[in-house]
């Protein structure tokens, strides 16, 4: 199914999720799987720092094969949206807030990557179209 006409949405439902990732490879922070059927506005991404050491992390948009929350990317094609930004120790970054906009359509995922293990909190508000 084709992600739906945002003009004649029928129901829009605002939701928040968070991830800690305990790794430093590539995980998924927020999967829109094929065929759901929905669209989903990103209107904030924020990574906080609670650690005492600045710390890099990375916020991409994933192409194809979107997998459940925290697992790795499958296949497709990574671009990073923010690459490799320190986060300064005690800190959060604004990596996109509601004056931009970023569309997941089906079969598609933002995914994070931490330069330290469980140093780094992501956290994305977003709303679903459908």
């Amino acid at each position: 199914m084709a992600a739906p006409n945002i003009v004649q949405v029928a129901t829009i439902t605002a939701k928040t999720t968070a991830l800690t990732p305990s790794g430093t490879s590539a995980v998924v922070l927020l999967p829109n799987a094929s065929n759901s059927g929905k669209v989903l506005k990103i209107n904030q991404i924020l990574v906080s720092n609670t650690t005492a050491s600045n710390v890099a992390g990375t916020v991409s948009y994933y192409t194809n094969g979107a997998v459940a929350q925290g697992s790795a990317p499958s296949s497709g094609t990574e671009f990073k949206i923010a690459p490799a930004i320190p986060i300064p120790t005690a800190s959060t970054l604004i990596v996109l807030d509601k004056t931009m906009v970023l569309y997941l359509e089906e079969n598609t995922s933002l995914t994070v990557t931490s330069g330290t293990g469980s140093a780094l909190t992501y956290v994305v508000s977003y709303e679903e179209l459908s």
